[in-house]
């Protein structure tokens, strides 16, 4: 399934975007309305690849006998290099772990590994001079594939770096091995690498000493940043690398198991896009089975996308993506301010924390009452946290629920009340399962089934619309807003931003039922 997804108005979207389909078996997608032979836009790719494993990654081997088998998935990157060549594209993004596999020991991947020079000490071409260092295969199939293909090549494999006893942190083997990205030019030249800092119980792999902030220009699309999956919660790499306002861009291999209500992959992909006001280019691996699909191309106001949890093939997606991405946050939030429900809940905030709430009405601040019936607060598990919530009854109304010191809200309304459960919920602390980090959460979501205990399970299917304002009291600026509606299909907000300290999105006109609206707020210090 290729999906792509419109910007937050029709106004916007006609100025700044218009899409359209290419045939030929290879989807291409217009993020981008600049004429072709202007320099406003450049061609990106990504590729979803179904890898092939290793049948025991636990079983040692010989370096030809792992070289056999990771040339088997070089020859697909050759192909979608040379497929995407045909259309004009500038740079190629490939997934992580999608030339090794993964579920190594730290002895078991070793045949995996190639020595890696330091770009930044050693300027090198591994295709052009191949013999240059030992057991660098990989790297010169990369860098020869960037060659053929004319463009700019970002891949990730497994890289290993001799120490002495004498270093810091030099493991007793005498050697950190790391998992890397590299990215190549289009004459082949090894540019610049990145060593993922995050990892996500990655045994074989070592943390490296200082987190790499990889930055690489390109004379297409200006700066791009560089980091891998998991980076993608924490603050470094990912949020310092944008405090250089020319990094526009993001290259972002991943293999990423899907966790519904709030972590697909296209979900937390789609949300740094816009929050941040960036394009990204997120190719993750495909193996279904595991749980893991979903790659696109992200910009703010427009977005290609594919998820597919069905068939077992590798996916490109290529699309063409302005050089200077237009955010969504700010633009639109002093239009409408005269829409009825826009009317509602800048009164709502405008009397907080003095409305009054009685068991059939809320009054804020003389505003118009609006019926509610008091729903019972109830927890439930989601996303292993335990959330607080309270049951979306009603046809309209405003709701409220808090914890610890965060308060969201919701204001909505539905043409139709459907047979499903939604509610309201709230997280404020640390998440401990899977991974240490302090979220704020706000989140509305359709319920697995009719009762309380089913809210927080995993759903893609759902026939509820909703017109609605969701906002909280969040104590971060780092938050990632969230639409998912049936079908895994994402939508972008109509409003964002910041109104009387609390952080609001605001959608209309939902495409298919609703599965998640959240905002996703991260405390980066309270990790």
């Amino acid at each position: 399934m290729v999906c792509i997804m419109s910007g937050a108005s029709s106004r916007l979207a006609f100025l700044l975007c218009g899409c359209y389909m290419v045939a030929l078996g290879v989807h291409a997608t217009e993020l981008c309305v600049a004429e072709d032979h202007e320099p406003d836009c450049y061609m990106a790719a990504v590729y979803e690849h179904q890898s092939i494993l290793s049948l025991n990654p636990l079983a040692l081997t010989s370096r030809t006998q792992a070289l056999e088998l990771m040339n088997q998935n070089l020859d697909i990157y050759e192909q979608q290099v040379m497929t995407a060549a045909q259309k004009g594209v500038q740079i190629i993004v490939f997934p992580e772990d999608g030339i090794h596999g993964f579920n190594f020991t730290r002895t078991s991947i070793y045949p995996f590994l190639d020595f890696m020079p330091s770009p930044q000490l050693v300027r090198w071409n591994p295709c052009l001079e191949p013999h240059r260092f030992n057991d660098t295969e990989v790297l010169q199939r990369l860098s020869c594939m960037a060659i053929k293909g004319d463009m700019f090549l970002v891949a990730n494999l497994g890289t290993k770096q001799p120490c002495h006893s004498g270093d810091r942190g030099c493991p007793r083997d005498g050697r950190y091995q790391f998992n890397t990205n590299v990215v190549f030019s289009n004459n082949g030249t090894l540019v610049d690498s990145y060593r993922k800092y995050n990892l996500y119980f990655e045994a074989a792999f070592d943390t490296p000493l200082q987190v790499d902030h990889t930055v690489f220009e390109t004379p297409f699309a200006g700066k791009f940043g560089v980091f891998t999956c998991f980076d993608i919660l924490f603050f470094d790499p990912a949020i310092r690398l944008l405090r250089d306002s020319e990094v526009k861009h993001i290259v972002f291999p991943a293999a990423w198991m899907n966790q519904l209500p709030l972590l697909a992959a296209i979900q937390i992909q789609s949300a740094f896009a816009i929050a941040f006001g960036v394009n990204l280019l997120a190719a993750n691996i495909h193996h279904p089975s595991l749980g893991m699909t979903g790659s696109g191309i992200y910009t703010p106001l427009k977005s290609v996308w594919h998820h597919d949890m069905e068939n077992l093939t590798g996916h490109l997606i290529i699309a063409k993506v302005a050089r200077n991405p237009q955010g969504l946050v700010g633009t639109e939030n002093a239009t409408d301010k005269m829409d009825p429900s826009h009317g509602k809940f800048l009164k709502i905030l405008a009397g907080d924390p003095y409305c009054e709430k009685d068991s059939q009405e809320v009054h804020c601040d003389e505003a118009t009452k609006w019926n509610m019936n008091a729903a019972p607060t109830f927890y439930s598990e989601m996303m292993y946290d335990n959330f607080t919530l309270v049951p979306v009854w009603e046809k309209e109304g405003y709701l409220r629920v808090c914890a610890n010191g965060l308060c969201c809200s919701l204001l909505y309304q539905r043409p139709t009340l459907s047979k499903e459960l939604y509610a309201l919920g709230v997280f404020d602390g640390l998440h401990t399962v899977h991974g240490t980090y302090y979220v704020q959460v706000c989140a509305l979501v359709k319920c697995g089934g009719l009762g309380f205990d089913t809210c927080g399970q995993e759903v893609t299917e759902a026939t509820g619309v909703f017109e609605f304002h969701l906002w909280g009291n969040f104590s971060t600026s780092y938050i990632f807003p969230m639409l998912l509606t049936s079908g895994m299909i994402l939508e972008t907000p109509d409003q964002l931003g910041w109104e009387n300290d609390h952080y609001f999105l605001r959608k209309s006109r939902l495409s298919s039922g609703l599965v998640t609206a959240a905002l996703y707020g991260r405390l980066y210090e309270r990790d």
